[in-house]
């Protein structure tokens, strides 16, 4: 698995030259601010970016919530996801990663499978939406990996896909050793993954990134979650260049 692609998430000011700084063959950046409800502004390197040799995927704004009961929340959220979309087409990225959101404290999580259908319908995926599985319990909709099953249901005949975070998993309380397998059954495979050690452990429910070797993730099943995977990969561990640069080479040489 020499071949498999892996990179990490980089600052947005020149995701190329970021790459390089982490010997990375994929990255992946914010298109807006993360932490507000603003439209993406185009970026004057597109062409660039879309010609480039590495693959980029883009991270949505934490603040979207397509389950949300709130319709000041989740209809802006889908907004923002089309925005996001349209404007991760303009760099030729691979794909458009989303938290899976959370419905009312009172509401069923199923609630939330039907509100994340009327999103992806109300505008056109011109770059795959990667659903992320996370870390949190209770009304959140993809902290239970099951949940690909209903949710895939509801919204596989959009153009859509995984991504698997495996620090969200270990701190939900799943299996990392069935994972894949319990995904897949349900959508076809993973799209991406998100390799992050834990700094919490098992079944804490806190998404809190560590650098590989580090947390409290045991190395050989972290390892063969990935593998077992086969798809591009990217590092959301803490630091810059050189501690991500090692992680890349510490996955790249167990893979």
């Amino acid at each position: 698995m020499t071949d498999l692609k892996i990179g990490a998430h980089v600052p947005n000011a020149d995701p190329i030259g970021e790459a390089a700084a982490r010997g990375a063959d994929v990255v992946q950046i914010f298109v807006s601010n993360p932490q507000q409800w603003k439209k993406p502004i185009p970026r004057a390197d597109a062409e660039q970016l879309r010609d480039a040799a590495i693959d980029i995927y883009v991270h949505a704004p934490y603040l979207l919530n397509l389950a949300s009961p709130n319709n000041r929340v989740r209809i802006p959220s889908r907004k923002m996801l089309a925005q996001t979309v349209e404007a991760s087409a303009l760099i030729g990225a691979k794909g458009v990663i989303v938290h899976g959101g959370s419905v009312g404290a009172d509401e069923d999580v199923d609630v939330g499978f039907e509100r994340w259908s009327k999103a992806m319908d109300s505008f056109e995926a011109t770059v795959p939406v990667l659903v992320e599985n996370t870390a949190g319990k209770g009304n959140t909709v993809m902290q239970n990996l099951d949940n690909y099953g209903p949710l895939w249901a509801a919204i596989g005949d959009f153009n859509v896909g995984v991504c698997l975070d495996t620090c969200h998993a270990w701190a939900a309380g799943a299996d990392l050793a069935t994972a894949v397998e319990r995904i897949t059954q349900y959508t076809g495979g993973i799209a991406l993954v998100h390799a992050n050690d834990s700094r919490d452990p098992f079944n804490s429910h806190r998404d809190r990134h560590a650098n590989f070797g580090n947390g409290e993730i045991p190395e050989e099943l972290l390892v063969a979650s990935i593998r077992d995977a086969n798809a591009p990969v990217v590092v959301e561990t803490p630091g810059g260049a050189e501690d991500q640069a090692a992680d890349i080479a510490w996955l790249r040489a167990r893979l």
